[in-house]
């Protein structure tokens, strides 16, 4: 794993401090967390730091190290842990129907393409991380997009996503159990042991951004780290569940290094795509109205002369304000759709 730390929404970037200040808000006058620290009310994140963070682990400085190797090993066996305050995440809300395959697709392939042959505990390690951004406002709202953030742009969140790791064809015994490993962490299994963790990088290399966050943990070849103060404890994850707008196979890049990659339902290995849904057909001029008119009805909408118009028989109960409802003609008004 380079760069697979899994950094920002960059659509939620723009609005950092605003997220930042809204959470100072929630935070701040929300109940305490039952593992909260004694002091934790006062360790509020600025807007202005929330913004440094966001900066830091995004984009080119996503990928910014100190260190590689043996010397990036050194460096991050430095560093301290900070298990003060580390919560246990709230058991994730499972949705049903599309929304669940989908998210147990992208969920499958994080595990398995970022720590299929780590440890158990790393494996459920990951797939917390993945359920924890869901969470915060800073990342975004569905499991395929936090998997996929950056998936078509220069810098990718999880690197399996854009560097042709998807084309390889997974181990089927691994696969197995990141399926079984997903399915679990989406039914409500809390990996405690990184509590709300966020970021994850590899411990051959040392990222600058990494003394910034709190380092909770280490599984494996993994370091686990969680946003600093109360942006990182519990009260923070704030952020609903808004559902699978869209899966894996639409959120994956066409080419990586100018090379066309393999589509999952061209890779007898790869799990078969979960289906986007149908399209519904839009005239040419359509500047955003749906009218699908394949459900067996048609639009009705009577001439302006047409004395059983629903605008005239409005118009003669406006006309009559002193009567009482009960004194009023019943109004004839047609049926605009049927």
């Amino acid at each position: 794993m380079i760069r697979r730390l899994a950094s920002l929404r960059p659509a939620r970037v723009e609005v950092a401090a605003l997220c930042a200040a809204a959470l100072l808000i929630a935070i701040s006058t929300g109940q305490p967390d039952e593992a909260a620290a004694p002091n934790s009310a006062t360790a509020l994140l600025a807007p202005a730091e929330a913004q440094a963070l966001v900066s830091a682990t995004e984009g080119n400085a996503l990928a910014d190290y100190r260190a590689v190797g043996q010397s990036a090993e050194m460096i991050n066996a430095a560093m301290p842990f900070s298990r003060g305050g580390l919560d246990t995440a709230r058991p994730f809300a499972p949705r049903g129907g599309l929304d669940d395959a989908r998210a147990h697709l992208c969920l499958t392939q994080a595990i398995y393409y970022e720590a299929g042959f780590e440890p158990v505990v790393g494996r459920r390690a990951v797939a917390q991380v993945v359920l924890n951004r869901v969470r915060h406002p800073a990342f975004a709202a569905s499991v395929c997009g936090v998997v996929y953030e950056g998936a078509k742009k220069p810098v990718c969140q999880f690197s399996f996503t854009c560097d042709g790791s998807l084309d390889r064809r997974p181990a089927a015994a691994a696969w197995a159990e990141a399926r079984r490993i997903a399915r679990e962490a989406l039914d409500g299994r809390v990996e405690p042991s990184v509590g709300t963790a966020t970021h994850y990088h590899a411990d051959y290399v040392a990222p600058r951004w990494a003394p910034m966050l709190a380092k909770v943990e280490k599984i494996g070849t993994h370091i686990f780290y969680r946003w600093p103060g109360n942006w990182g404890r519990r009260p923070a994850f704030v952020q609903g569940y808004h559902g699978e707008p869209l899966g894996a196979d639409a959120l994956r890049p066409v080419h990586y290094l100018g090379k066309r990659m393999t589509r999952p339902e061209e890779n007898e290995a790869s799990p078969a795509p979960v289906p986007e849904g149908p399209r519904i057909a839009r005239a040419d001029n359509d500047v955003g109205g749906l009218l699908d008119t394949s459900k067996g009805w048609t639009l009705d909408i009577p001439a302006p002369e047409d004395s059983g118009h629903a605008a005239q028989a409005i118009a003669r109960l406006q006309a009559a304000p002193s009567q009482s409802p009960a004194d009023r003609p019943a109004a004839t008004i047609s049926q605009g759709a049927r």
